[in-house]
């Protein structure tokens, strides 16, 4: 007959014997896997323009794909992370998904700005660097307007661009992109609230710029700290008792977490005057709904989106919440072709898990506008 009083005794025994077998391992997974193992955004590409600290990719047409008969895609990321979230690792990447399907792609990486570059502004990062990418691409292939995707602090970029210049851009998608940065005020649960929102709002013009200023830029370590304070006790567990887990598995599922960190780690510098247009223009003042955001002395207006517009949120973002995101159908002319895709996922999810990544990938390409039969008109020649 068992003794019970012997059981449990035996059920530890067990638990710290798969604890230490969990740690044997992990130390071997990190002593045989070196960083040089430890690759994102691998697919192949090559830089066509640059520009001071950015660079203009184009990824290399996939073996044996056929072009799509589609315009060329821009993409156009966050100066706050790095655009190879969109290229993790071969099976979670939204640029191998859009290549699978014939789609022409290039991105922007805005680089890592230092203290040399504290007077850029979004001035020059939309109506000068992006402004120039979209030119490049257009001439490259011969045509008048592109499809634009942003992504977040990259799709206000988009969006204002898309306003100023509405025929340059034949379609406009944003993804997890805030355009009303006060819409989450008086949202009936506390995780609809965003936290950055919130927060911001709190404190003077004065202040925000004294803080910035401080560092000569934004660092980027600071807006990692945020963004682990956000969801402090998912951080907490994630590099304690869940450590383990994802260190110990196969070689495969340590890969996938070690190119997460290295991701996570990868947070440029925010220069000082561009940081002052995203945190107090725009989150702090919420300039861009009332219509008093300016760049080069000209305001945004949203209603001048005239290209169909893709909106792309994420149901469980606690970055961007949703509500900021949605809020922009209200600002586009009726006229305007606009739909919705939420995803079950957060804000970085919306990129990198299985579903969500495709159901974004495929949703995307749907959206690029396709190629016409007739090329950009070339200018007419004057007489002499």
């Amino acid at each position: 007959m068992n003794n019970p009083m012997i059981n449990p005794v035996l059920d530890q025994q067990k638990e710290f014997e798969d604890y230490f077998d969990k740690v044997g391992s992990s130390i071997n997974n990190f002593v045989s896997l070196p960083d040089s193992e430890v690759k994102i955004g691998e697919t192949p590409k090559e830089e066509v323009l640059k520009l001071d600290k950015v660079t203009l990719y184009r990824y290399f047409p996939l073996d044996g794909v056929k072009p799509a008969n589609t315009r060329p895609l821009l993409i156009a990321y966050s100066l706050i992370g790095s655009y190879t979230m969109l290229d993790l690792q071969r099976d979670r990447s939204v640029i191998r998904n859009l290549l699978l399907q014939g789609q022409a792609v290039y991105v922007i990486d805005w680089g890592h700005p230092n203290k040399s570059d504290k007077w850029l502004s979004f001035d020059d990062y939309v109506e000068s660097y992006l402004s120039d990418c979209v030119d490049y691409i257009c001439d490259h292939h011969n045509l008048s307007a592109i499809s634009l995707l942003g992504i977040c602090e990259g799709g206000v970029f988009a969006a204002c661009y898309a306003s100023l210049h509405p025929e340059r851009i034949a379609s406009l998608a944003l993804a997890v992109t805030p355009i009303d940065f006060h819409a989450d005020q008086g949202a009936s649960t506390e995780e609809s609230v965003g936290y950055l929102n919130r927060l911001l709002r709190k404190f003077s013009r004065a202040e925000l710029e004294a803080m910035i200023d401080a560092f000569g830029y934004l660092p980027g370590e600071t807006t990692g700290l945020v963004f682990l304070e956000m969801t402090l006790v998912k951080s907490i567990t994630k590099y304690n008792w869940e450590l383990l887990d994802s260190l110990a598995g196969d070689r495969d599922k340590v890969l996938n977490f070690l190119r997460m960190e290295k991701w996570l780690l990868d947070r440029p510098h925010h220069p000082s005057e561009a940081a002052k247009h995203w945190l107090i223009d725009l989150y702090n003042e919420n300039r861009l709904v009332k219509g008093e955001f300016e760049l080069e002395g000209e305001k945004v207006r949203l209603s001048q989106l005239s290209m169909p517009v893709l909106n792309i949120f994420a149901k469980h973002d606690h970055i961007v919440p949703p509500a900021t995101s949605k809020a922009l159908q209200k600002h586009l002319s009726r006229q305007t072709k606009y739909e919705e895709l939420e995803l079950n996922a957060g804000h970085i999810g919306a990129f990198v898990s299985g579903k969500a990544n495709q159901a974004f990938s495929d949703k995307l390409f749907s959206w690029v506008a396709p190629l016409k039969s007739t090329p950009r008109k070339p200018a007419k020649k004057t007489a002499k």
